[in-house]
């Protein structure tokens, strides 16, 4: 059965048709910020505050850690900042 697109889906679609490549651009940018922060939101919740450069590598293990290249390199740097902080 195909989807057939409501009125907001297709006024949000004209809405986008119309912006140029770099409003495209920066919205997607805005958007990839908006949901960093909510990961970021749900880490602290989960795991309590930390600083704000084990936060990132925190979140960026939640965006890249289903790829097995990219989860390593980011819990070696975790582990890095974990043994600093320990030390």
């Amino acid at each position: 059965m195909a989807h057939v697109p409501t009125i907001i889906e297709q006024r949000y679609k004209e809405a986008v048709d119309r912006l140029s490549a770099r409003e495209k651009i920066a919205q997607s940018f805005a958007m990839f910020d908006w949901a960093r922060g909510w990961i970021a939101r749900q880490i602290v919740e989960e795991r309590g505050v930390m600083d704000t450069e084990r936060l990132r590598w925190e979140v960026a293990l939640r965006v890249y850690g289903d790829e097995p290249g990219a989860r390593q390199l980011i819990e070696r740097h975790l582990d890095r900042l974990r043994n600093h902080v320990s030390s």
